[in-house]
């Protein structure tokens, strides 16, 4: 790809963001419910008084926003929207850091080298020039400059090492902070027990309460023992349903006749009245609900959540083995109320098992299906390979526009759009291998989503590119250094291209929340809405560190190879780092917490795209005869590897646990407080399975009704 080629690309997105910014800009500024991408965003001093008057101050952008966005520190990011947030932040915080510093670097000094590197060129005509100008392609073999881009991999190394030790050590000191001050929450003093076993004469409730007062008595406080509730909430999501269709029809938003034939389809029968025909299938429903409600206590599942009187006492139970026999009395921490995700407490070990495989298989196989795009856009980022396929397009694609957009444009747009319905998939994978909370899920989404965007996304575009037919040669490790040596930098303009695409445009789009507003508005237009609560979207963490991460693994390895990309990076950094910071203050809310247990795939990524790097740098010393340089960076992957072992077990044992320390200060901090006695008397009941609430009666409802049988309450 040409210069000119990428600033056509480059310009296409800069004219989509300015739009995109504009729009929200002045879309905050009005008055009204107009910002229905953003249900949290709250009006400051004074907008509250706006009229409807027309000004014409409104219709100018500004970014007053940004400044908004900016204020808050991290101690009001921790203590308002939690530790999830603030790791969010701060690994965008890390990445700008990190590719600031590269930046300087790779632009002032690695990029000037590479474009000198043949023969003194001067700097005219560059938007004729090839991107591999400014790569280490473009450095003679041999060539004694190769000794800067050795160095620098060296620095870049103990900088970014430098950097990640920094935010653990910051990270793992704001967890304990965050810790201390909180107030009591249910899974701090809760356990998760399965495997209860069978005793003869006895029901699973008691076997649970006779052990654990015999083992525990000085801390067990009481337990809920899980129930089968699968044709309980089937009755519940069918009465949600049903209950939504009569409230919109008693408050006036749906368009429906008032009467209706009660037959097949609505089509046969007698007519009945719409508004009578709901209420008595609601009736109908609520009191199947009841009987199955009553006939729960018999379907119990081997599994409890037990409480305790103390954070100590639980961690106690969680950590020890309970039984003789191991497969016995299994115990581990147990989510929050909010985060427990029910339907596979019902499933027996073989139907896990079962689960898993065809959850693995099912991934493999995606994988290997997105060859197809992948393949597709290879074709259009090379020209001649599109005119072999499609001779009949020569005449157009020799048009300079026309080979610009398709070059340096449509293929990562193409890429882009048909890599959406990913997280919705891995998602979907990881409900079905048997976790039993949403937060243990979407961490499990984040690592598949992580694997499938650095393959599909990295290896199977850089193999497609220029290398598939040598894929063979990975079975050979000693050989992978040189063919991603060679392999690699030759897909540098298509990942800049990408990076402007998905990342710039990808960030503007996120701030006006383009995708949910325009299915808002497609609802609205056919008259389908839901009822007159606004759920606020969860924060997606699962979908957007992959992203980040994806990234930072790009600019790591092109760090050396075509610096170029490193500007675009940090931008792309900067960027989104304002833009979550307004979407978490005013956008997001985070249904559950987990402590900040993103962030050990955050390590595990930065350390893998280090590796990666020095690999690929032994390769390129390789080709370009300078072996020396090329066994002296042998050691720094180990040294690498050495590094994120002490991290590890330096810091993110902090991640999984808290340590006795922490727990029986806070313990002790709670018997001063007076209000405990209303915690514990809150957490008996705390983890009780929704299903089992009571229903409410559908005579007399009305449109001010609150929702029948919420799904989240807890």
């Amino acid at each position: 790809m040409i210069l000119s080629a990428l600033l056509t690309s480059v310009g296409i997105n800069l004219g989509l963001c300015f739009l995109f910014f504009t729009l929200y800009s002045i879309l905050r500024k009005q008055p009204g419910n107009v910002t229905v991408y953003g249900p949290r965003l709250i009006q400051q001093g004074g907008e509250s008084q706006q009229t409807n008057a027309f000004n014409l101050e409104r219709l100018l952008p500004t970014a007053g926003w940004v400044k908004r966005a900016l204020q808050p520190t991290n101690d009001d990011i921790l203590s308002n929207l939690g530790l999830d947030a603030l790791v969010f932040i701060r690994v965008f915080v890390f990445c700008i850091r990190v590719f600031s510093f590269a930046s300087v670097v790779g632009i002032f000094i690695l990029l000037p080298v590479n474009y000198m590197g043949t023969e003194f060129e001067e700097f005219f005509d560059l938007p004729k020039k090839s991107l591999d100008s400014f790569s280490i392609s473009n450095v003679n073999d041999g060539s004694n400059k190769l000794w800067i881009h050795f160095s620098a991999i060296y620095i870049f190394t103990a900088v970014v090492c430098y950097l990640l030790y920094y935010e653990h050590k910051y990270l793992s000191s704001k967890r304990i902070d965050h810790f201390y001050s909180s107030k009591p929450q249910p899974h701090e003093f809760t356990v998760l027990v399965s495997g209860v076993p069978l005793v003869p004469g006895n029901s699973i409730s008691e076997t649970v309460e006779s052990f654990f007062r015999e083992y525990h008595s000085s801390t067990y406080l009481s337990h809920v023992v899980v129930h089968r509730t699968d044709k309980l909430k089937a009755l519940m999501n069918d009465a949600e349903k049903v209950y939504k269709k009569l409230i919109r029809v008693k408050s006036g938003s749906m368009s429906l006749q008032k009467s209706m034939r009660d037959g097949f389809l609505g089509m046969f029968g007698k007519k009945v009245d719409v508004v009578e025909h709901y209420e008595k299938k609601l009736e109908k429903l609520e009191d199947d609900m009841r009987l199955k409600q009553s006939l729960l206590a018999g379907e119990e599942v081997p599994a409890a959540f037990v409480s305790f009187r103390s954070r100590h006492g639980a961690a106690i139970a969680s950590n020890i083995q309970q039984g003789i026999d191991p497969t016995e009395w299994l115990t581990e921490p147990a989510p929050e109320p909010q985060d427990v995700h029910w339907p596979f407490f019902t499933a027996s070990f073989v139907r896990r098992w079962i689960s898993n495989v065809v959850v693995f298989v099912a991934f493999v196989a995606l994988i290997i299906l997105y060859f197809i795009p992948v393949v597709l856009v290879q074709g259009l980022a090379n020209l001649h390979q599109l005119e072999t396929w499609f001779p009949f397009l020569k005449s157009i694609l020799n048009i300079k526009v026309v080979s610009q957009v398709i070059t340096g444009y449509l293929p990562s747009l193409i890429y882009q759009l048909s890599v959406m319905i990913v997280p919705p998939i891995m998602l979907l994978l990881s409900s079905m291998q048997g976790y039993i909370s949403h937060s243990q899920i979407e961490k499990s989404a984040c690592i598949k989503l992580l694997v499938f965007t650095v393959w599909n996304s990295f290896f199977a575009i850089v193999l497609s590119g220029s290398a598939l037919y040598r894929v063979n040669v990975f079975l050979e490790p000693k050989n992978i250094p040189r063919v991603l040596a060679a392999a690699v930098p030759a897909q540098a303009s298509f990942f800049i291209s990408y990076v402007v695409t998905s990342g710039w445009t990808g960030l503007s789009s996120e701030i006006f929340r383009l995708v949910p507003l325009l299915w808002n508005f497609v609802m609205k237009l056919f008259g389908k809405e839901d009822d007159k609560d606004f759920e606020v979207p969860s924060t997606p963490f699962c979908q957007e560190i992959p992203t980040l991460l994806f990234f930072g693994l790009l600019g790591t390895t092109y760090f050396f190879l075509s610096p170029l990309i490193l500007p675009f990076l940090l931008v792309y950094f900067c960027l989104g780092y304002v833009i979550y910071r307004n979407q978490l203050l005013n956008v997001y809310a985070a249904k559950y917490e987990t402590g900040g247990k993103f962030w050990p795939i955050v390590h595990s990524s930065t350390i893998f795209s280090l590796v990666l790097m020095h690999v690929i740098a032994v390769g390129i010393f390789g080709l370009k005869e300078l072996p020396l340089a090329s066994s002296l960076t042998i050691p720094l992957p180990i040294l690498t590897i050495l590094f994120s072992i002490y991290c590890q077990r330096r810091f993110l044992a902090n991640f999984k646990s808290f340590p006795t320390e922490c727990l029986v200060n806070k313990d002790k901090a709670d018997e001063r407080e007076q209000n405990m006695s209303e915690f514990y008397a809150k957490l008996v009941v705390a983890y009780r399975d929704p299903a089992v609430s009571a229903s409410r009666n559908a005579r007399g409802i009305s449109p001010e009704d609150p929702p029948l049988l919420r799904s989240d309450q807890g």
